[in-house]
């Protein structure tokens, strides 16, 4: 039976506790989350203890990135169910910082990535990952962790986020995890528990939409010309409105110059079912 985990909040007994692990020479992997824990979750948890004889895992509802409008205060808060579910995963310790130690009433520092994080989600949430970057720095200088790992769900986030690491000389290796998906296909998330019956089924055709559009583009199709095709199939199956549907380098996510497929890229959707905005991608191969 996996033991306790330890649960903090306060920076004092999270890196008191960091210490005495540094001293005993374990490395130490992070997951940081916003909670509302679900399966795919858990699976980058298990994949950070293959990385590290310790594992730490942060909740915390990052308020500087969400913007005016969105779900912050709907977001779901699950803390006592997620603590159950990490300590069921063996994870050593638990980070649950309270908002006002994050950002009190004098923090004035921003930080900004170019490039990857440029588009696509920035074009729908300008601020979005000014404010990924800067939870994401601030719980790296908190934990110091060897590794961290986060979801490719997410994919121009975990993007962002080796471009952060890498800018900065952070000393920490970031380690993607594939996307967990339901059993239609799905990819979870948080947001999914808002679905009624009807809206999860429209939910679940975002995936074979974009399977079939990946195929598409790997057999030869003009990447922009499916791409649009893409966004009128996600509206005819049931999606309000779709963001984008567009094809990016793999690393770089650099736009592929004439809609054609020359090298390994990443096709990424954002569409909205049910007052629920999705997001999703996949890989899309040059066939030899």
């Amino acid at each position: 039976m996996a033991s306790s985990p330890y649960i903090t909040r306060t920076q004092k007994d999270l890196r008191g506790q960091i210490s005495q692990w540094r001293g005993s020479g374990d490395r130490i992997s992070f997951v940081p989350t916003m909670g509302a824990l679900h399966e795919g979750h858990l699976t980058l948890v298990k994949l950070a203890r293959e990385k590290a004889e310790r594992v730490v895992v942060s909740i915390f509802v990052n308020p500087t990135q969400f913007a005016p409008g969105e779900d912050l205060d709907a977001y779901p808060r699950t803390e006592k169910s997620d603590i159950e579910k990490l300590a069921a995963e063996g994870v050593d310790l638990i980070y649950i910082p309270n908002p006002d130690s994050m950002y009190d009433v004098h923090h004035a520092t921003t930080v900004k990535v170019g490039g990857v994080a440029k588009g696509l989600e920035t074009d729908h949430r300008p601020t979005f990952f000014d404010g990924v970057a800067l939870v994401v720095t601030k719980l790296f200088n908190r934990v110091q962790p060897d590794a961290a790992v986060f979801g490719e769900k997410d994919y121009q986030q975990l993007a962002t986020i080796r471009r952060l690491v890498d800018d900065l000389d952070m000393p920490i290796q970031i380690i993607g995890a594939p996307i967990a998906r339901d059993e239609f296909g799905l990819a979870l998330s948080s947001r999914n528990q808002y679905f009624d019956k009807e809206g999860l089924a429209i939910a679940r055709e975002l995936n074979k939409v974009m399977f079939a559009c990946a195929k598409e583009m790997e057999d030869g199709r003009n990447v922009d010309r499916a791409a649009e095709e893409a966004a009128k199939a996600l509206i005819k199956a049931g999606f309000s409105n779709v963001d984008y549907v567009e094809t990016r380098s793999k690393n770089s996510l650099t736009v592929l110059e004439g809609g054609v497929l020359n090298a390994p890229s990443r096709l990424l959707i954002a569409a909205h079912c049910k007052g629920v905005r999705l997001i999703d991608n996949c890989a899309v191969n040059v066939k030899e």
